[in-house]
């Protein structure tokens, strides 16, 4: 019968082998259990075009990161803004077009973030007491240069402990260091 779907027990998925045929049925279901589709860099014949067109015809919200037109992988993101799926440059611009009940449940869930009141996809992954007060001292979404952290932080940590923390800190790939010494939060 065309259409119809036959239920199979948990052992015969685990036998099913990862074959080209079945990545528009599991692209389907990725975008039918998601709020939104993000696409960020994507060629032109990809999967990706499969999950953005099923969000939309599952009411699902799409966002693209624009992209460089030199970059091969700029096709998809750029396309998809063009045909209107929501341009975005920043988590923030997600974060204001989520849902409000999706908004409710994801700060529900930070309510054990060291700064209460904001909303954060990852929780602080700090590990020794010097980190957490340096994670704790920057911000995702502006950068702090590194003489105003040597200030704010004089009186509890020595400026060699926060240079070699701020070290440790970004081979950790949990901050980053912008030109002219300035750091921010890596997501």
């Amino acid at each position: 019968m065309p259409g119809a779907v036959a239920a199979a027990s948990p052992a015969s998925y685990q036998a099913t082998p990862p074959t080209p045929q079945n990545f528009p049925i599991r692209n389907r279901i990725s975008s039918g259990m998601s709020a939104g589709v993000l696409v960020v860099e994507v060629a032109e014949y990809n999967g990706t075009r499969i999950t953005s067109r099923c969000a939309l015809e599952q009411n699902r919200d799409v966002y693209a990161v624009p992209c460089n037109l030199a970059n091969k992988g700029s096709w998809g993101p750029n396309t998809l803004i063009k045909q209107g799926a929501k341009l975005v440059a920043t988590w923030e611009d997600v974060w204001e077009e989520l849902p409000a009940d999706i908004q409710a449940t994801l700060s529900s869930r930070q309510n054990e973030s060291p700064e209460p009141g904001t909303a954060s996809l990852f929780p602080d992954q700090a590990s020794s007491p010097h980190e957490k007060k340096i994670i704790k001292s920057l911000k995702a979404d502006e950068s702090t240069h590194i003489d105003q952290l040597v200030e704010l932080l004089e009186n509890e940590i020595s400026s060699s402990e926060i240079f070699a923390t701020l070290f440790e800190l970004e081979l950790g790939g949990k901050i980053r260091q912008l030109p002219g010494e300035n750091f921010v939060k890596s997501f």
